[in-house]
């Protein structure tokens, strides 16, 4: 995936008719292309004026004293410097408006004003207690996570990433079966982590270390997959993989509605249903990582499984859920989620009172201010536009 911050507006967000390639189209383009693109729309903020260190002196101090394994975007890395709802200002004062989300982190806009609020006031009151003492943050935040879930999805274990709760899910589809094999796609991305390397399934993101027990099935590419939307097509390698690559049972099969890391792709119509089928009968659990496609990112559905259908045994999230505060969650039903009662499972930081107490508030402001039909709206006249050129184009 990669970074996207434009300094202008592509287009309007009024949609222009076609004139299917007349003069009058053609003129109005080359009129177009000569005036460049629009400006800025107007924006009622103006950050304070920064007095912190350079570009120049953070990337020495980065190259110093951080990780060499850190990265970052732009042959020029842009120091950012404050945000304020979809738009991003540099050193110099420059507003970028912001197509990347944080790595599709920011769901309800940077520095929302009632996410802060609620962050400062819980950090007035307390900052730190763990589970084991009582605070309504953690309990308000996992009741009001539960009622989004269909079924008996209700029970929340929350962790500090997406990385977090993927191998939190792994290891419950494991014990709860008794079986260690898990399926998951080619192309995925579930993390970085022991298990969840295991399960991502493109080199670039992983380490020569020992990976057990993960298949990787045929992705159900609809643009660049064999059996183009054929989603029934590609879900026989998942039943094959069962049937030769296992002892005909296994632990789960974990995939993501839309891959995000992979390229925001779409999984084929009918490829869910059918693989979720065929990994009941082979007693194993079926994990929807919705750390990217979820929380109201689809418009259509709150959660990316659900265009599909289906109804699987875990949910994983993370990301939009803090909209930028270090937080995830593992949801499933009550009877799984007795098998972490085998031993002893914490989490230090798991349901911190000021990350469940911002992430509660997130989920107010998604529902209050309509951010999902808002997605449903913006997304689609996006995706429309972009099919439009997909007929124009040949593809590569």
């Amino acid at each position: 995936m990669k970074g996207l911050l434009l300094r202008r507006l592509s287009s309007s967000l009024t949609p222009r008719r076609g004139f299917s390639g007349s003069a009058a189209a053609v003129a109005g383009e080359n009129a177009a292309a000569a005036a460049g693109p629009p400006n800025m729309p107007p924006f009622d903020y103006t950050p304070p004026r920064y007095d912190g260190p350079s570009a120049a002196e953070i990337l020495r101090k980065r190259s110093e004293f951080l990780s060499p394994s850190m990265f970052y975007f732009y042959k020029k890395p842009l120091n950012i410097v404050d945000g304020k709802m979809q738009y991003l200002f540099d050193e110099d004062g420059r507003r970028y408006l912001d197509a990347f989300g944080g790595i599709a982190t920011i769901c309800c806009g940077h520095c929302h004003p009632e996410v802060i609020e609620a962050i400062i006031n819980q950090m007035k009151r307390l900052q730190h207690s763990t589970v084991l003492y009582l605070n309504h943050a953690i309990a308000d935040f996992a009741e009001a996570l539960a009622s989004k879930l269909p079924g008996d999805l209700k029970v929340v274990f929350f962790t500090n990433s997406g990385t977090e709760a993927n191998e939190l899910a792994l290891m419950i589809a494991r014990l709860y079966t008794g079986c260690h094999d898990i399926i998951s796609l080619r192309n995925a991305y579930h993390g970085n982590a022991a298990g969840t390397m295991g399960a991502t399934a493109q080199c670039n993101w992983k380490f020569n270390v020992i990976q057990s027990g993960v298949h990787h099935a045929l992705n159900p590419d609809q643009y660049r997959g064999i059996f183009g939307s054929d989603g029934e097509k590609y879900a026989k390698d998942v039943q094959e993989i069962i049937d030769f690559g296992t002892s005909g049972r296994v632990a789960g099969f974990i995939s993501e509605a839309i891959q995000g890391v992979g390229g925001i792709l779409e999984l084929a119509p009918g490829y869910l249903p059918s693989v979720y089928n065929s990994i009941k009968k082979a007693g194993g659990l079926c994990i929807a990582d919705e750390v990217q496609a979820g929380f109201a990112r689809t418009g259509s559905h709150f959660w990316g499984f659900e265009a599909h259908g289906v109804v699987p045994d875990i949910v994983t999230m993370a990301k939009g859920i803090g909209n930028g505060i270090p937080i995830g969650a593992v949801v499933t039903t009550p009877e799984i989620a007795q098998v972490l009662t085998r031993r002893s499972y914490f989490n230090t930081f798991g349901g911190n009172p000021v990350c469940t107490a911002g992430g509660h508030a997130v989920l107010k402001v998604l529902e209050k201010e309509k951010l999902q039909e808002n997605a449903l709206v913006v997304g689609s006249y996006l995706k429309d536009g972009l099919m439009a050129l997909k007929e124009k184009h040949e593809r590569r």
